[in-house]
């Protein structure tokens, strides 16, 4: 090879790693519009959770979760409360359960209108009682990955079948959690 083929060997590559670089995420790629577009305006005291919040990934929702909306996987079976420290009102009791989130599904799941003095949800890095938790849309993390995990739960004044609300896709749909009591078959 002539050293000016050479060259424009090294310019090519070196423009091609710029342009794939450019193409990177960041941290605050999480704050991008694109992806909380779908999302409504967070209310006071609700709680945002980013790409960087899961913890894992996995194929397909487990044993014990059902899918809502097509974006959202809950669970199914009654989850078990414990004492939460210090909790009084709808943070009295804890039990601990994950969200599973689409890939590429930017949701909002919330408490019931007429709960908010009964339970909380919340999810992520130090997951805060919220009446509202927004997810934005993450990409696939590899080609077999469809869900994204957040670990927290629900907080409740005591055992309850609690209504959420997910929003996703511009659907929404109400869904119950068993909450130290079974839910009614009707619900």
């Amino acid at each position: 090879m002539r050293p000016t083929n050479r060259r424009w060997g090294h310019v090519a590559l070196t423009t091609c790693l710029l342009l794939a670089a450019a193409g990177c995420t960041s941290e605050d790629d999480a704050e991008r519009p694109e992806r909380a577009a779908s999302l409504p305006p967070l209310p006071e005291g609700g709680q945002r959770l980013r790409c960087a919040d899961s913890v894992a990934t996995t194929p397909a929702p487990g044993e014990g979760y059902r899918v809502v909306a097509d974006a959202v996987a809950v669970s199914s079976t009654v989850v078990q409360p414990n004492e939460s420290s210090g909790g009084r009102g709808p943070t009295r009791l804890f039990a601990k359960w994950g969200l599973l989130v689409r890939v590429g599904a930017a949701v909002e799941v919330r408490v019931a209108p007429g709960w908010e003095e009964r339970a909380r949800i919340g999810w992520g890095p130090g997951a805060v009682p919220a009446t509202t938790v927004q997810v934005e849309a993450c990409p696939a993390a590899s080609p077999s990955t469809a869900w994204s995990v957040y670990t927290g739960g629900t907080w409740v004044a005591g055992p309850a079948c609690v209504p959420l609300v997910i929003q996703s896709h511009g659907r929404q749909v109400e869904v119950r959690v068993a909450v130290g009591a079974a839910c009614d078959e009707s619900t």
